[in-house]
């Protein structure tokens, strides 16, 4: 680069001149670095010469002074133009940036002025209300000075008069008392009065103001660096974060932020017992400061242990607050039923349940509906849960269908079904007519007040007869429209799929009948259909929404239990984010298995549904210990009586889901007789655990796992001290095993077959045997193995068995009818003529349930 001023002339000397490179790196950085340009000497050419003999100097040169100076050899016009143009063009960019720097520089000056002009605004803002708070000061202390100098007038003129040497010393007194009433306090009678001088330098440096100190060496006022470190001779000095304090406090004043707030008085609800944090927490109060109030009256409790109702209403009383009294039952009252306007509601699908007997065709009929396969999924061929799913069909509409088990022991599976249900189809097979269970399900339905639609199911199969199922169906007060009732029946086949057209039909005829509506705006209310313990999601719940809608983060009560909603999941496996009336889904996120029938209320607060399920919990267990407690000692007595004489099968069940578990116990309950019962220790949802292994033991029972399998844990528990686990997938194949393990207990069953009777016609007295009776047998035979008894007059006098039997002098075996033979009784000998000898042999024979 060369000097651009022009004063220095460029010849063709050597030499160096500094300059400046721009290097460009990634992301678009550049920096500029001072480089060494080194002049090339020009040579001059030869006349003739085409090479060039200039430099970009001369031309730099030529620019600067206007283009007047000869134009170097070798460079064409073109050349020349160029590299001017391009040195103009750097002059300029140079120009810009300096001009853009100058704006910038002048834009960060503006905003400097602007902020440090705030900042004084704030300060004179600050030292008015600070000059006016001294002058509302002042103004009192001068009151006060003048109220005490007009009591101080008004006692000298009750007083005698005074000698003419306190006459005259009065004017000095009230001299020397005006520059204490000038300083905002009363007058001191006595020494250390300050002069006239000095009171009128206190003034002036009053009415000067700013920064001048006050009383005890207090600033008024910023603190400044200058300030600190002059004003150091006066005295002790407040420190800059006590004059900071001091402006923060007077600022918040200013504002209105130091005024305590107004003390608020609650009603605070008050049941029976109350934990000290809770009650705290209703109060709106902190915590320690309850449990100081409670030391104080000689309770040492702590924040998380209860207390009772009165000493609870003196704390409030003592806060200030008013004690509402509630009964512990008044929890459930903020989940009462809530009456929904007729403008909220909205038409919901029905819900469908199909009912019948076991092997009746349900599940396949549904499958048929569904287009899905079920049945291959269940042991045995069996449904033995309560199965949720939603259907669309053909025209649009959508119906929700609950397929419960036909077995006998889900009896309640099959109430539960009933009784959250729209409709009722009930599967009877056309082959097999009405069954046990068929003539249950009826029950069920009409006790739960549901409408009934008739599925004549395998309607295909050859020996089906339809007619046949409605004339068995009569028996039972159930008339369908073919014979003149209101009750619709409709022949259908599982397998080729007839009538299921017609079976949609007429559920959706019954359902336009039924007008079912709901709201879907309110808070959610469901049945609890199944629940389990999955292994790896935690308690899960399939429920049915009956009212509002259920949506994922919602903080619920079912029976005993309490959660948020963690996760919606569908009967297709998918996770939804809310389900609405009439939809079953499964819910995880709660704190434990709830029970199969539990009703799921949606609460406002956690704490809310905390304290609903522990009442509940609490009323449970009360309620349990109410009915094993027994009354009176006679009443406990014979209980412990009856179990002496009646042998127990202990056992324990663990199931996959609450429903299936329900459905073994209630089963096993009924097992047994007078004689031998079936006990039930513990059963309860998910996989058998080491605890399980250890009651077992303890209590000599074998564990029964219904779909479910033990840890590894458990088993080697189990393994080692010898506890028998079997497990079944099939719940007859349970029952049948449990009632013949219970036959075991039975006492075998001892029969009398009678063989003989002979008539004594003879008496003897033997030596070496004793009496000996001579008899006729008269019917059957007489055997020396048998059990005998002597009748007399057709009365039993003897029971025993017989020390010999004789055929003339022989000993024999057995005697048949019409021969005499000679007997004796062991250890009896009353023996007389006419009497009569029954002869029996005993049979064991083993008795089952």
């Amino acid at each position: 680069m060369s000097d651009t001023d022009g004063k220095k002339p460029l010849g063709l000397r050597g030499g160096s001149t500094p300059g400046q490179v721009k290097q460009s790196f990634s992301h678009g950085r550049t920096k500029a670095v001072v480089v060494e340009t080194k002049r090339k000497r020009v040579v001059v050419p030869k006349p003739g010469g085409t090479g060039s003999s200039t430099s970009d100097v001369a031309l730099a040169k030529a620019s600067a002074t206007g283009g007047t100076s000869r134009r170097p050899a070798g460079i064409s016009e073109a050349e020349l133009e160029r590299r001017l143009a391009a040195v103009r063009a750097a002059k300029s960019r140079e120009v810009e940036e300096a001009a853009q720097r100058l704006a910038d520089e002048r834009q960060r000056e503006e905003d400097r002025e602007r902020r440090r002009a705030e900042i004084e605004e704030k300060e004179r803002e600050e030292r008015e209300r600070e000059a006016a708070r001294k002058a509302k000061e002042d103004e009192e202390a001068r009151k006060v000075a003048e109220a005490a100098q007009a009591a101080a007038d008004a006692a000298a003129a009750k007083a005698a008069p005074a000698p003419a040497q306190q006459q005259t010393a009065a004017p000095a007194q009230d001299q020397r008392s005006a520059p204490q009433a000038d300083r905002g306090g009363p007058a001191r009678p006595g020494g250390g009065t300050p002069t006239p001088r000095k009171v009128d330098r206190e003034r002036e440096a009053k009415e000067k103001g700013g920064k001048a100190r006050d009383d005890g060496g207090r600033r008024a006022g910023k603190l400044t660096l200058n300030a600190a470190l002059s004003g150091g001779e006066g005295g002790r000095q407040r420190s800059m974060a006590a004059m900071k304090r001091k402006q923060e406090k007077a600022r918040a004043k200013a504002l209105g932020y130091g005024q305590k707030a107004e003390k608020q008085v609650r009603d605070v609800q008050l049941p029976e017992t109350i934990i000290v944090q809770e009650l705290a927490n209703r109060m709106a109060e902190r915590a320690a400061d309850v449990v100081k109030s409670l030391m104080k009256m000689g309770m040492m409790v702590a924040m998380n242990e209860p207390i009772d109702a009165d000493t609870a209403e003196l704390v409030i009383e003592e806060f200030g607050h008013k004690a509402v009294r509630v009964s512990d039952a008044d929890v459930e009252q903020v989940i009462d039923t809530v009456l929904d306007k007729s403008e909220d509601l909205v038409t919901r699908p029905p819900i469908i349940t199909i009912m019948g007997h076991v092997d009746h065709g349900k599940t396949s009929l549904l499958d048929a509906i569904r287009k899905a396969n079920v049945v291959s999924g269940e042991a045995g061929g069996i449904t033995q849960h309560i199965g949720a799913y939603q259907v669309t069909t053909d025209t649009g509409a959508v119906l929700t269908f609950l397929d419960t088990p036909g077995h006998a022991a889900f009896t309640s599976m099959r109430a539960r079904g009933a009784n959250v249900t729209d409709i009722v189809v009930l599967v009877v097979a056309a082959d097999d007519s009405v069954m046990p269970q068929t003539i249950e399900a009826i029950n069920h339905a009409r006790a739960a007040k549901v409408p009934m639609i008739i599925a004549i199911n395998k309607s295909d199969k050859h020996g089906a007869d339809a007619n046949r199922v409605r004339t068995e169906l009569l028996q039972h007060e159930v008339v369908v429209e073919e014979m003149g009732g209101d009750v619709q029946a409709v022949e259908v086949s599982a397998k080729t799929g007839k009538g299921l057209d017609t079976l949609l039909e007429a559920i959706a005829l019954q359902a336009e009948i039924l007008e079912l509506t709901a709201n879907p705006g309110r808070s959610a209310q469901a049945a609890v259909i199944e629940a389990k313990l999955d292994v790896g999601r935690g308690p899960v719940a399939t429920v049915l929404v009956q009212h509002g809608t259920l949506r994922k983060g919602d903080i619920f009560v079912v029976g005993e239990q309490w959660g948020k909603v963690r996760a919606l999941i569908n009967d297709q496996g998918e996770r939804v984010d809310e389900a609405g009336p009439s939809v079953p889904v499964e819910v995880l996120g709660l704190n434990g298995t709830p029970g199969a029938g539990d009703v799921l209320n949606v609460a406002e607060t956690e704490a809310q549904a905390r304290e609903i399920a522990d009442y509940r919990e609490q009323a449970a267990k009360d309620k349990r210990a109410a009915a094993g407690a027994a009354t009176t000692l006679e009443q406990l007595m014979a209980k412990a009586k009856a179990d002496l004489s009646v042998s127990e099968l202990p056992v324990l069940v663990k199931a996959d889901v609450q429903g299936s578990a329900e459905a073994i116990v209630q089963a096993l309950e009924k097992v047994g007789n007078d004689e031998v019962r079936v006990r039930v220790l513990h059963y309860g949802v998910g996989a058998i655990t080491d605890s399980d292994v250890g009651l077992a033991e303890a209590s000599g029972a074998p564990i029964i796992g219904f779909n479910v399998r033990a840890n590894a844990t458990a088993r080697n528990s189990a393994s080692q001290k010898g506890v028998e686990i079997r497990y079944y997938s099939i719940i007859y194949d349970l029952i049948d095993d449990i009632k013949s393990a219970a036959s075991g207990l039975l006492k075998d069953e001892i029969r009398e077959n009678f063989i003989g009777y002979a008539e004594i016609r003879e008496v003897f007295k033997v030596s070496n045997v004793g009496t000996v009776a001579g008899c006729l047998v008269t019917e059957g035979v007489a055997r020396r193995s048998a059990g005998v008894r002597l009748l007399r007059d057709n009365v039993v006098i003897h029971e025993g068995t017989l020390k010999t039997l004789k055929r003339f002098k022989d000993e024999v075996k057995e005697v048949i009818s019409g021969q005499e033979c000679g007997m004796a009784f062991e250890n009896y000998e009353d023996i007389r003529v006419k009497d009569v000898i029954e002869i029996f042999e005993r049979e064991t024979v083993e008795r089952s349930l």
